[in-house]
């Protein structure tokens, strides 16, 4: 692979204060060297060593590629009628994620895997490199199996997600599913995923058997993560935090112990906003997550149900305008905050040694992400060294 120069960057967000300004370490009037696929120079574009090929960036913004460290891909089918129900006002309740469920265990492998690849794609014209992939709508141990093995053909980020919601078979023996979630169902999914996740919500699984589906993937290898907080208040966040999960996911409804649990934690507090956008809920409160310490993520949540966006581009515009986040604490959520989320220190970054994963932005700072909400501004993205779009 030649060698690349990327020259006469307007703005550069590097997401290391050692390199530059604040805290996403900005450099201006940058250049950036690619090699073999990861970041090999950065610095002054006066200084910058000669490389094989060079890239003109014409005064353009360049910051690392989105990490979205949570998003559902895996399903067939359409959920258009239950949002119309909901954005007309109306109660829904043909089916919500069964209707998914019963679709994705219809659809055939090749099905499944064309959908997929079609979502890793449109998240990657939109400056997506990295992303987290959950399975959660099979809940049979082959469709759970097969959902894994497909996905983990495009990311090394799969999360096992069978205990989701109780499969519809077992809804009059919920121990039982979580019987099979931890054993014959965690079996078959263990050897191709590298997380393990739980719904930890009123009408999904409760405290004890969310820990019990946890720690029986962390037996296993694999490392928890937990949907905590979502739609009231719980013990998802406190558990995430017992068990070392690497992310609670929503943490929308916090108390102040579930803050400061966080807050002097390694646990990321990822925040999906395409959830509360599209289900006309409450926004989770990130500034007072990131006033009291707490490390942010921003994330998709991109499924067929309550948030049918692959944008991060504008899950920061809705962070910034909702949420109370600077734009430059919300792009630094959308990178570095991802990587920390999936335990990550090659990407969500632009220093030397890092994965070259790169976006270049239409627009001279990466602040038009949140100014300019719902402009495609991608210009071209990088991953791992290879231009991409």
């Amino acid at each position: 692979m030649p060698s690349t120069l990327i020259t006469g960057i307007g703005s550069l967000v590097t997401n290391d204060p050692a390199q530059g300004t604040g805290p996403l370490g900005l450099l201006t009037d940058a250049a950036v060297v690619v090699d073999g696929g990861t970041i090999a120079w950065v610095g002054p574009a006066a200084e910058a060593p000669a490389a094989d090929e060079r890239f003109d960036a014409a005064g353009r913004a360049l910051l690392p590629g989105f990490v979205d460290s949570h998003a559902h891909l895996v399903f067939a089918g359409d959920r258009t009628a239950e949002f119309n129900a909901r954005m007309s006002g109306q109660s829904y309740t043909a089916g919500g994620i069964r209707t998914t469920v019963a679709a994705t265990r219809a659809a055939s492998d090749a099905e499944l895997d064309a959908n997929l690849a079609r979502f890793v794609r449109e998240a990657l014209r939109q400056g997506t490199t990295s992303i987290e992939c959950k399975s959660g709508y099979g809940l049979t141990v082959p469709d759970e199996a097969r959902a894994l093995r497909i996905a983990s053909s495009y990311t090394p980020e799969t999360t096992y997600l069978g205990a989701h919601v109780v499969a519809p078979e077992y809804a009059d023996d919920p121990a039982g599913y979580v019987d099979l979630v931890t054993g014959e169902m965690l079996d078959a999914c263990a050897p191709y995923a590298r997380w393990v996740d739980v719904f930890c919500e009123n009408g999904a699984f409760d405290g004890d058997q969310a820990r019990a589906i946890l720690t029986a993937g962390v037996e296993r290898g694999l490392t928890p993560r937990v949907h905590a907080n979502q739609l009231s208040y719980g013990p998802g966040v406190q558990l995430a935090v017992e068990l070392g999960a690497a992310s609670a996911d929503h943490c929308t409804h916090l108390t102040d112990e579930d803050v400061a649990a966080l807050a002097g934690s390694a646990t990321v507090a990822t925040l999906l906003p395409g959830a509360e956008f599209s289900t006309r809920a409450a926004y989770p409160d990130a500034r007072r997550l990131l006033d009291a310490g707490a490390v942010v993520a921003l994330s998709t949540d991109c499924n067929p149900g309550s948030s049918f966006t692959s944008s991060m581009a504008f899950c920061i515009a809705v962070a910034v305008r909702e949420m109370g986040m600077t734009p430059d604490e919300a792009v630094w959520a959308a990178t570095a905050g991802g990587a920390h989320a999936l335990r990550r220190t090659d990407v969500g970054t632009v220093a030397v040694g890092a994965r070259a994963d790169l976006q270049l932005l239409e627009a001279p700072s990466h602040v038009h992400l949140a100014y300019r909400p719902g402009v495609p501004l991608t210009a071209a993205v990088w991953r791992a060294g290879v231009r991409e779009v």
